[in-house]
């Protein structure tokens, strides 16, 4: 059999090996006669993977029963460590040949099991986006921590008001209490001050609207607005109000669940952009390695310490702190730091909703989709994740008990060390360093 799809498909010509032989003499009739060449077969060689088979396992069992991805990486070298998307396919269907009717089945199923949604499902990432945000606040120095703005539950601009999640408001709100309180107001005004074209500018610097380059067919890369694209997509000017929406992750701006992981471990890492990979080496039969896939640097982003410092210590408080959104994500002994995020699929209006409707009275397809993003420990970051739950709803109840569940395993399987992964300091410091040497 070939390998049709994902890792197999790609690394068929290492799996596959070449078939032996033999090249025989016959006679007119077709008769054989003598053996004039014996070719001798070669077993196709093996693929070591950068999955962790029991944090697999894990991630497996945190999304049983539910639609979406999660994908883990590790921050300092880019590897895959798990990756789930739900609803799957069983891949034996395949073997000796398709029958019509199971690729029916499979073709016309409204979930979509062929898609594998860590990079080819592409969403709003909703409130993850706030940490793009702060990033580019802060850089274009257009934000900083002790910027204050008032949030009495929604935003007069353009002649309408956009509404915060939280109806009462936050009341006068600072950057470090909007990013663990998710505060819509305070995001909105971040997004306007530093304008759609620079906020765009450093959503592809952490690798959003660009495919990462992981090997594996049809990765999509989403869609990171900007004023240029806008123009050249609808051949319309961009509308300063159409910021707002993308502040908070909302409007045209569309993700994949490993793009956003990518986020969670650029922030963790202190500025490296690594191109995600899952096979580590391929090996002869004798076991020696034949080929090895070393780290790959897609960016290296120069952070400003205080800036990343800061993100980094509120997205701690988001699962840590008092009043944060992503208490499930919470570990015994270890800083867990996230944000979560919650995206509308369809808006109230076309799905005949009032505003502020209870979830469970929301049809299903209605619901919305439930983001986290998270890294730990927040000092020598070893895992970086990322889950989207479909429908889900508020990502702190919907995907921060996936990534629970997840961490969970995989520090039990390799406890905190610090030696196994860059101080933050160091990191960013080497890393401005290494940018001024270029």
């Amino acid at each position: 059999e070939i390998g049709k799809f994902g890792l197999e498909r790609g690394w068929e010509p290492f799996l596959r090996g070449e078939a032996g032989g033999q090249e025989i003499e016959v006679d007119s009739v077709g008769r054989r006669l003598r053996v004039l060449k014996e070719i001798p077969d070669h077993p196709g060689k093996s693929i070591v993977l950068t999955l962790d088979l029991d944090v697999q396992q894990a991630a497996e069992q945190a999304m049983a029963g539910k639609m979406g991805a999660m994908v883990a990486l590790d921050p300092n070298n880019g590897d895959i460590l798990a990756m789930v998307s739900n609803p799957s396919f069983d891949p034996d269907i395949f073997g000796g040949g398709v029958k019509a009717a199971d690729w029916r089945k499979l073709m016309n199923d409204p979930d979509h099991p062929l898609q594998n949604r860590v990079i080819q499902g592409t969403y709003p990432p909703g409130s993850t986006f706030k940490i793009v945000d702060s990033i580019a606040g802060m850089e274009e120095h257009t934000l900083s921590p002790e910027t204050t703005y008032n949030c009495n539950g929604g935003l007069w601009f353009g002649g309408r008001t956009y509404h915060c999640w939280r109806k009462h408001g936050h009341g006068a709100i600072q950057l470090h209490r909007a990013i663990v309180s998710s505060c819509d107001v305070f995001f909105y005004q971040v997004g306007q001050k530093v304008g759609i074209d620079k906020l765009s500018h450093w959503a592809h610097l952490l690798g959003l609207g660009e495919r990462s380059g992981i090997a594996l067919d049809n990765e999509k890369a989403g869609t990171m607005p900007s004023s240029a694209w806008k123009q050249k997509r609808f051949h319309e000017r961009w509308y300063p109000a159409e910021t707002l929406s993308v502040a908070i992750g909302q409007g045209y701006v569309a993700t994949t669940p490993l793009q956003m992981a990518q986020v969670a471990a650029i922030v963790a890492n202190g500025g490296i952009r690594y191109r995600p990979q899952f096979v580590r080496e391929v090996e002869g039969l004798d076991g020696n390695a034949t080929k090895s896939y070393e780290p790959i640097i897609e960016d290296r982003i120069a952070f400003d310490l205080p800036i990343i410092t800061e993100i980094r210590t509120a997205m701690s408080d988001v699962v840590n702190g008092a009043g944060g959104t992503g208490h499930k994500a919470k570990l015994d002994g270890i800083e867990v730091c996230g944000k979560s995020g919650t995206a509308q699929v369809v808006g109230n209006k076309a799905a005949n909703l009032e505003s502020g409707e209870d979830e469970d009275k929301i049809p299903y397809k209605y619901r919305d989709n439930g983001w986290f993003i998270a890294f730990a420990p927040k000092d020598h970051p070893q895992i970086a994740i990322a889950c989207i739950i479909e429908h889900g709803g508020h990502g702190g109840s919907s995907a921060a008990p996936v990534i629970h569940d997840v961490m969970k395993r995989f520090f039990e399987l390799y406890p905190p060390n610090p030696a196994a992964s860059p101080d933050l300091t160091n990191a960013v410091q080497d890393h401005n360093l290494a940018q001024r040497d270029d």
